[in-house]
């Protein structure tokens, strides 16, 4: 099974999605905290361990013209480091739109009852679906 995870880089959380190759799909997997600029990264290696994913995507935030901004950076960054710790390329998904996408579906769910709480981080964590299945639909 071709397993990815997917990443909405916060400078508070970063959201981890994961998804697969083979069904087009993903979903909220986890929302990790960031202390001094990075996030909590004994928690991101239990998942990758737990799941074993083949390649990783960041999301990667640019303004409504396409052009980069300082979260930009930031998510560069991470990636960097996610190719440093675990020797797997990192490719990138234009996340204009996502976070708004991800909040649409949190409150459906909430509305249909599968959702008991409106938070933060778990919306970070659907963000990082949306971008993952953006990023299937498009590759």
């Amino acid at each position: 099974m071709s397993c990815l995870f997917g990443f909405d880089v916060g400078t508070k959380v970063v959201g981890v999605a994961v998804g697969n190759r083979l069904t087009g799909t993903a979903r909220a997997l986890a929302a990790l905290p960031v202390r001094d600029g990075a996030p909590d990264w004994q928690a991101l290696d239990q998942l990758r361990r737990d799941w074993l994913p083949a390649e990783l995507v960041v999301g990667l935030p640019l303004d409504n013209e396409g052009q980069e901004q300082p979260m930009t950076r930031t998510a560069r960054r991470f990636a960097q480091k996610l190719t440093e710790r675990y020797g797997i390329a990192v490719a990138f998904a234009d996340e204009r739109m996502s976070s708004q996408e991800a909040a649409r579906r949190f409150a459906a769910g909430r509305a249909a009852g599968t959702r008991k709480r409106s938070d933060a981080k778990s919306i970070d964590a659907e963000a990082a679906a949306v971008i993952l299945e953006s990023y299937l639909l498009q590759s």
